[in-house]
């Protein structure tokens, strides 16, 4: 069955430009609802959960675009970490951020080409460090969060990732957990955890 077939795109404009009143109108949400949707669905990347999925996804962007215009004010870094199919490094690297200093930061993770699914060994091996993955998807790369964030770390995708004047860029050069051992893995996330701690304290949050 084809996923945008369950994907009622006039419902979840509705209910997001209800919460987002006085900022974005009505067009303007289904715009982003639209881009959501398209980028989701391109090839089949999500099959379950889709107008959920879409939902979040839409709200990211809206959040991401008006934190860039200046309509919402950044109350903590922004902190955006990207690898290719932001389905291990990234989302690896975003989770631990995020456990290692909630509320401190707003942290986002996206891919250059997302892949369908959350590699099972990245939910695996955070699972054993009582992080969980379970509302987390692979979302694709977009100039909105891009502009958003503060800091932004590469992780393998090269010149895939565009270059923002005035952004804080790094470049880890970390492993790929596909194809990995359990072993291999746990060793990746150790690696991404110290990066991690590093740049948190860096960035004293």
């Amino acid at each position: 069955m084809d996923p945008s077939h369950e994907l009622n795109r006039e419902a979840i404009s509705s209910e997001i430009a209800y919460e987002h009143q006085g900022t974005f109108t009505l067009d303007e949400v289904r715009e982003f609802v639209d881009r959501a949707a398209e980028s989701l669905l391109t090839d089949a990347k999500i099959a379950r959960h889709v107008p959920l999925l879409v939902s979040r996804y839409a709200r990211e962007l809206l959040t991401a675009s008006a934190q860039t215009k200046g309509l919402i004010a950044k109350k903590v870094p922004e902190l955006l970490f990207v690898c290719v199919q932001n389905a291990g490094r990234s989302q690896i690297a975003a989770a631990i951020a995020a456990h290692l200093a909630p509320g401190k930061l707003h942290v986002r993770s996206a891919g250059s080409r997302p892949t369908g699914e959350i590699n099972p060994l990245a939910v695996q091996v955070l699972a054993e460090r009582g992080i969980e993955l379970a509302e987390a998807y692979p979302k694709p790369l977009s100039d909105d969060v891009l502009h958003a964030a503060d800091v932004i770390v590469t992780m393998g995708c090269g010149d895939e990732c565009p270059y923002f004047p005035g952004k804080r860029y790094e470049d880890w050069d970390v492993s790929d957990p596909e194809g990995a051992t359990l072993e291999e893995a746990r060793d990746i996330r150790d690696d991404i955890q110290r990066r991690v701690t590093d740049l948190l304290r860096d960035l004293d949050v």
